[in-house]
């Protein structure tokens, strides 16, 4: 009965031999009790694995379905550590964009009088506004870049000017002209005859008129709210070349009276601060030589228009 056992046996695994290729190990039997047989089972006639490991369903082994690593349903490798995330692919760096000049030295009108007056807000410029790029200005940008990590150019960039937007408040309309440069108003039509100070408080200007004619225009400053410049039509009824004001203890040079204490006269202070100043009531010029040209044209009885 043994003998017909263990040709059975061995009938049973030369067959498997012959079918797949195998190789096993032997049977021990020891009485009626066999030993295990382990069968290792490749794909190929020759016993030769293939390349890249074991075929398991179309797919190399220890590779999931999509060719990572691991095999393992919670994304760990068959030792049970994670693989390595993989690398994504470096950007394309974008090149650097030059910020746009707005503005550089030589360059006038009234963006340049906002940049000097929005530098005037923070301490940067002293002077002006005046409408004109000039080196004043240079040097204020400079500074006010450094100060802030920028590139020192002096010129008015994007970068620049959003800085300084960020930092200041809009300009009213005589902050912008707060040393002059404004343009005269039309005159008021009580000014096209005869020999007239025109006076508008709309632009403040003056403009010395005869016959409908300007022969010279100057800017000027009014009162303050406290003391204002009065309104209307006056006529000069008193010139005074080296005025002193007994009232305010103030000089007043070539004053022209033309209502009550009010007159048109040079004012050092307007010279010096600008619009950021008042007068008591008067009519205060800044351009010393122009006023004195006046003062020797302008004779008792011309007209004095001040007007809105």
């Amino acid at each position: 009965m043994r003998t017909k056992d263990m040709r059975r046996s061995m009938a049973a695994l030369a067959a498997l031999t012959l079918a797949g290729a195998c190789t096993a190990t032997g049977i021990e039997v020891h009485g009626d009790q066999r030993g295990p047989v382990h069968v290792d089972v490749t794909d190929t006639p020759s016993g030769t694995p293939k390349e890249g490991g074991d075929a398991i369903g179309g797919e190399r082994s220890g590779e999931d379905a999509d060719g990572d690593r691991g095999g393992d349903s919670d994304g760990k490798g068959r030792r049970g550590q994670t693989p390595p995330p993989r690398a994504s692919p470096s950007p394309t760096p974008t090149p650097a964009v030059a910020p746009t000049v707005l503005w550089a030295k030589g360059d006038e009108g009234l963006d340049v009088r906002e940049l000097q007056a929005r530098l005037r807000q923070i301490a940067w410029l002293f002077v002006g506004p005046t409408g004109t790029y000039d080196d004043l200005t240079v040097q204020a940008v400079r500074g006010f870049q450094g100060k802030r990590g920028l590139p020192r150019t002096g010129k008015t960039d994007s970068v620049t000017w959003a800085r300084l937007l960020a930092m200041t408040r809009e300009p009213g309309k005589w902050d912008l002209y707060a040393y002059g440069g404004q343009p005269a108003a039309s005159p008021d039509p009580r000014c096209l005859t005869g020999r007239v100070l025109c006076i508008s408080k709309t632009s403040r200007t003056l403009r010395w008129m005869v016959d409908g004619r300007t022969l010279t225009t100057v800017e000027v400053r009014f009162g303050s709210e406290y003391t204002p410049t009065r309104e209307g039509l006056f006529h000069v009824y008193f010139k005074s070349r080296d005025h002193w004001s007994t009232l305010y203890d103030t000089p007043m040079p070539y004053a022209m009276f033309f209502s009550g204490g009010q007159a048109v006269h040079y004012s050092a202070d307007f010279a010096a601060r600008g619009y950021y100043g008042a007068s008591h009531g008067c009519v205060n010029v800044r351009d010393k030589a122009a006023i004195a040209q006046l003062f020797a044209q302008v004779r008792n009885g011309d007209k004095v228009v001040v007007y809105w």
